[in-house]
Parts: C-alpha cells; sequence; structure tokens
C-alpha cells in the first residue's frame, strides 16, 4: 500500500503539542522511542502518564500493576485509594480553574446552556445528595437512559461521586435491549426522562423505560427529568429530579474508593450471542481517555471538544471522563445535525468555537452528499484537529473533510480500539505526517503488532491486530462472564490479546485498519478484507455507502456480493450494477469481481456509524441475524432479508 504524505505538522502544531512537552519532560527524543520505551518498561510509562495528568490520590498506590493474577488480569495502582471525581472537579475548586466552562450544549431548538466547573460541581453535589437520601449507596449500579443533555453529565458524575456504578445506555434503545442490560446488572436504579426531539417530533422515554424494567425488582428508583415538560405518567418508584435536589446542599464528601473498584458497565454492540459488559475502574478507562486526548487529539485545558456520540457509545464517557480530568470543555448536542438543514453541524462549531471535532466517517459521507456549500457558510477557523473513530475510512470521503473543511491545514487523528480498550491501540498525533485514512501508529502504551495466521509479526501485509503487553485502560473482564472474556480476546496466541481487526503497516510505518477480521472473505484461497473491496466501490461517484460480504461458492469456497446505497435514485439500473462488478474486478483482479451489486436504501448500522456486515451477511443467507438491539436502523435489515430471499 503505498501513498502520499499529504499533511505535515507546522511549527505552530509542535509548539503547541502536549505529547512534545511530555516526551520533552522525560529526555524521549522522538515518537518511536516513546513507543519503544513505553511498551519495554510499562510501569515507568504509566506513572509517568499518572503524574503528567496531575492525577491526585487520597492515599498514594504501592506499585503501578501487579501480574500476580495473570497477563489478563493485572491489578492497576496497587492499594490506591482514588475517585476519579475528585480529578475532574473537587481539585479545581477554589482555584481560577473554577471558573472555566465545563459543559456546552445545545438543543435541537437552539437552547444553549453553559456551565461552568464550580456550577456542574454544585449541581453533581446536590444530585450525590439527593443520591444518598434516597438510599443510593457505593457500589450500587445505576443506569443512565437519557440524551446528551446537562443532566446526563450530572447524573453520570453524581453515581461516580458517591462510589456507585455507572451503566450507560443508548438513548435510542428499544425496551428489550434497556431490559437485557438492566436485569444482568441488576441495577438499583434509572436516571432517565420525559423524552427527546427529533426534527420537531418528540420521542418518548420514559414510556420505553416503563416498559423496559416492568418485572424487573432490582430496581428500587427511577428519577425523571422535565426535558421536554411532558406529562409522563408516574409510578410509586418513580421520582422528579427537580424535586429530589430541591433544598439539598452543593457541599458533599467524595467518596473514598480504591483506584480499582469499579465505576462503569458499559455494554458493547454484539450481533452474535449476548452483549457483553466491559468492566471499567477509577484508575482504568478515565485515565486512559485522558492519555489518548492529550497525545492524540492535543486536548488542553482551553480547548472545546465535540465528538459527536451518545452515552451509550464509549465514546460518550470517553468525552466527559477526558476533558473534565484535563479541564478542558466538552461541547454535547441534542439533535439532528441536518436539521433544520445541512449546516447544523457547521453553524455549531462556529457558534460555540469547537476546536476538536469528532467524526465518524459515515457521517461525512452523509454530508459530503450536500456538496461544500453548507460548510461554506460558516466561521471554522476555531477548529485545529478532527478526531475519527467508528470503522474504516474510504479515500475520497477522507480527502473531502481533508480539504473541503480543513482546508488542507487540519490533521485527522484517526483513532481505533473500542469499549474493552477504553480508547486507542491506534492513535494518529499532530507531530507525525499524514496521509489518507492512515494512523500515525500505537498509541504509546499499546504494544501493537500485525501477525499473520501463525502468530509471527508481519509488515506490508495485511494480518491480525494484536496487544502484547497490557494497559492501563484494559476491561477488567466481562461482567459475571470471564470465560467469555478469556475465550473472546486472549485464546489465539499465549498471552497476546487479539483484538479482532484487519490491520496492516506500510513501507513507512504508517498503519491502516482493513475492517474486522471476523469479516474476512477468502476466494479461491485468497483472504480479503472487505474494507479493501468496499475502498474500491466507493471511487464510483454514484456510489455513497458499500458494503461487501462474502458467500458460500461450490467452486471457489466464497464469492464476493456487493451492497450500495446511492447518491441518487436515478442510478438504479443494471447498468450501474455492471459497472460496479467491472471496477472491482478490473482494481481488484478477475477472481474478485462480485457475483452479484444490489442496490439498497440503507445499510444496517449501530448508532456509533458502525455498518455491520456480519448482519448483512446473516440476513441476505436467511441465517439468525443475533441481537439488533444496537442498530440505529433495523428497517434496513428487512430489506436485505427480502433481497436474500429472492435470491434462494
Amino acid at each position: 500500500m503505498q501513498r502520499d504524505f499529504v499533511w505535515k505538522p507546522s511549527d505552530d502544531y509542535i509548539k503547541r503539542s502536549r505529547l512534545k512537552r511530555f516526551m520533552d519532560r522525560y529526555g524521549v527524543r522522538d515518537i518511536s522511542e516513546l513507543i519503544t520505551k513505553s511498551t519495554d518498561n510499562i510501569e515507568w510509562f504509566w506513572n509517568a502518564v499518572i503524574e503528567d495528568l496531575n492525577i491526585e490520590f487520597y492515599e498514594p498506590y504501592d506499585k503501578v500493576v501487579d501480574f500476580s493474577a495473570g497477563i489478563q488480569f493485572p491489578k492497576w495502582c496497587v492499594n490506591g485509594k482514588m475517585n476519579i471525581i475528585h480529578n475532574m472537579l473537587d481539585k479545581y475548586i477554589g482555584t481560577p480553574a473554577q471558573n472555566r466552562v465545563a459543559v456546552r450544549h445545545e438543543s435541537e431548538d437552539g437552547t444553549v446552556t453553559v456551565m461552568s466547573y464550580r456550577d456542574l460541581w454544585m449541581e453533581v453535589n446536590r444530585m450525590a445528595n439527593a443520591l444518598r437520601g434516597i438510599g443510593f449507596e457505593k457500589g450500587d449500579i445505576v443506569a443512565l437512559y437519557m440524551p446528551m443533555t446537562p443532566q446526563i453529565v450530572i447524573a453520570f458524575c453524581a453515581i461516580i461521586k458517591i462510589g456507585g456504578i455507572v451503566l450507560p445506555l443508548f438513548s435510542g434503545y428499544g425496551h428489550d435491549a434497556i431490559s437485557t442490560r438492566i436485569a444482568e446488572t441488576m441495577a438499583v436504579g434509572v436516571f432517565t426522562c420525559d423524552g427527546y426531539i427529533r426534527r420537531g417530533k418528540k420521542f418518548l422515554m420514559k414510556q420505553i423505560l416503563d416498559k423496559a424494567i416492568k418485572g424487573i425488582p432490582s430496581v428500587k428508583k427511577v428519577i425523571i427529568h422535565k426535558n421536554i415538560g411532558e406529562n409522563a405518567a408516574l409510578n410509586e418508584r418513580d421520582l422528579l429530579w427537580d424535586e429530589i435536589v430541591k433544598g439539598k446542599s452543593h457541599i458533599t464528601d467524595t467518596e473514598r474508593t480504591d483506584a480499582e473498584d469499579t465505576l462503569m458497565l458499559i455494554y458493547t454492540s454484539g450481533t452474535t450471542g449476548k452483549p457483553k459488559g466491559a468492566v471499567h475502574t477509577h484508575c482504568g478507562f478515565p485515565l486512559k481517555s485522558a492519555q489518548d486526548m492529550t497525545q492524540g487529539m492535543d486536548i488542553q485545558e482551553f480547548d472545546t471538544m465535540f465528538w459527536i456520540t451518545d452515552m451509550g457509545w464509549m465514546m460518550g464517557p470517553w468525552e466527559v471522563f477526558g476533558t473534565l480530568i484535563l479541564g478542558a470543555t466538552m461541547m454535547l448536542f441534542d439533535g439532528s445535525l441536518d436539521y433544520p438543514d445541512m449546516g447544523r453541524l457547521w453553524s455549531s462549531i462556529e457558534r460555540h468555537g469547537v476546536t476538536s471535532l469528532g467524526v465518524a466517517p459515515t457521517l461525512i459521507r452523509m454530508l459530503m452528499a450536500h456538496g461544500i456549500g453548507p460548510v461554506q457558510r460558516y466561521d471554522l477557523s476555531s477548529l485545529r484537529t478532527f478526531g475519527s473513530t467508528g470503522e474504516p475510512w474510504d479515500d475520497e470521503s477522507w480527502m473531502w473533510l481533508f480539504k473541503e473543511v480543513g482546508k488542507e491545514k487540519i490533521p485527522i487523528i484517526n483513532y481505533s480500539g473500542g469499549t474493552e480498550i477504553s480508547g486507542g491501540i491506534l492513535l494518529g498525533n499532530v507531530l507525525t505526517p499524514l496521509k489518507p485514512t492512515a494512523f500515525s501508529g500505537p498509541a504509546p502504551g499499546m504494544a501493537a503488532d500485525v501477525f499473520d495466521e501463525d502468530g509471527v509479526s508481519i509488515r506490508e501485509t495485511v494480518g491480525e491486530l494484536v496487544v502484547k503487553k497490557p494497559w492501563i485502560g484494559m476491561t477488567r473482564g466481562f461482567y459475571k462472564d470471564p470465560e467469555r472474556y478469556i475465550r473472546t480476546y486472549w485464546s489465539r496466541f499465549p498471552d497476546v490479546w487479539v483484538h479482532g481487526d484487519f490491520a496492516l503497516v506500510d513501507s513507512d510505518d504508517l498503519w491502516y485498519i482493513l475492517g474486522r477480521s471476523d469479516d474476512t472473505i477468502k476466494v479461491a484461497g485468497k483472504r480479503v478484507g472487505p474494507a479493501e473491496v468496499e475502498r474500491v466501490v466507493m471511487k464510483h461517484p454514484g456510489v455513497m455507502e458499500s458494503a461487501a460480504i462474502g458467500i458460500p461458492d461450490p467452486l471457489k469456497g466464497q464469492t464476493l456480493v456487493v451492497f450500495c446505497v446511492l447518491r441518487s435514485v436515478k442510478e438504479k439500473t443494471k447498468e450501474f450494477e455492471d459497472e460496479i462488478k467491472k471496477l472491482v474486478g478490473e482494481k481488484m483482479g478477475k477472481p474478485f469481481m462480485p457475483k452479484a451489486v444490489f442496490l439498497v436504501e440503507d445499510l444496517p448500522k449501530t448508532r456509533n456509524a458502525k455498518i455491520m456486515r456480519r448482519v448483512i451477511r446473516s440476513a441476505y443467507l436467511g441465517e439468525s441475524t443475533g441481537d439488533l438491539s444496537a442498530l440505529l436502523n433495523p428497517e434496513a435489515v428487512e430489506e436485505i432479508k427480502a433481497i436474500g430471499k429472492e435470491m434462494r
């Protein structure tokens, strides 16, 4: 894979860089030396990160990490006492930092809310006092089923402040998905709201929650924030937010927790089997979030980060933990980015002075379809970095964001890891020259490699993305299912984490993610990742999105089938399908020419914009599609099922 560099860091980026300051502080010459040192001596590195982030402990740790339970179950910050809320809010109070903006929020109707660190601290304390007043205590699991409003941040922090465990849920979940997660964790409480508004229409969350928790005895209290003024029906376990905080003091103690006490259970979007609950601790997920923000996106206390996300996807908690630990500002948006028009995202950046914007490639493809006009109406000069995660890029979308929006001046910090990682395995930065769609390399502290099928390290060839040493943010296992955790990540190669992604390292030592390895297609003995096929398909100007799958073939073992979403319905012709087949055959070789190309209205995606190829394959072949609760658009599955049924 040979590509040209398109961005190089200016002196301004280098001088401002926190990553550069970190390396200077610890006498590290360059990023290559940092990666080596950070993985050869993990105790030194993570101790340095904790020091650099100014993480304060009630009682210091005796040892950075203890491997006595095995490499799969390390203990971090051994015997340290620390509640992360102290480092997100408490330590700023009484200092000039308390007056900095912690939260900016914009609702769909244009209402803007701004909260300083002191404002947020006071509201979190009031809610913490309220939670203690209704009987919640250390170790209790409390779910969040709310849209991205300031109240979800207050509730999130208040639960952790009292030593509780947060269970974030997607705001778009249906009742079955909510019920499964609350029943398994035996959550004692739920924060929700009456509803939210999208494109001017009301969506009533309280009604969905009532159906979800009916018959779940563990839920003792439901706390309801009136977000849209809807008079939701109340029952005996329901409490109104405004009533329980009324008269509560804005001062309260933060529960002293062990550094390794659980603070969050966050479920991954599984499409086969039941969802997996990743377990995270006070000194794990939050520290990895803040580290990646500083050493990747270069977030500092004067920055405003806007990552387009939901609290039910790991990037929601990631944004809250990271920005508050760093003393920066988070930007929350509760609405549709195409309402009232396609300029909504760009106008929000101008209005709030956003310096770092986090997107998924799917969103950029949607915005591209409407041209550069909506972008040009707004002043985006505050932007310094783009962040990207969720799925692999295609060249055209990456270059559109880089050239048309960023004017070839703003780096796209590619970011790939997951819920179980607490952030990134691979990460861009503001010091390394960039090629389209590439990662600068492993995040510092991540002993990443690419293995072939025999566990041999390889370069310039597609292989499995692995991690060879533990890191502070790694999940402490799956909730109530340690065997599944071991089977999922540690069973293929001894003492090596196999992440499930295909990756490649090029001759310039830049890294690429090429899709999920369990989506691999093997045609006549030749292995190909779907992202490789989709990169070619996306070169056709009429294609907005695509997904490639492999289906059984009696001669080749597998053969390719491609699904396309078009930019215009006018292009839906047999000739168009033939053009796609020919394009893939020419670019990848005749053995990879698709057996069929289908033009569909939409592709099944999770709410964090991942195209679910395994769901597409199962739906097309008439097999079980597994758990679909994380899908944004389950109706897309039905269209593919109908196509598959017609073809069989």
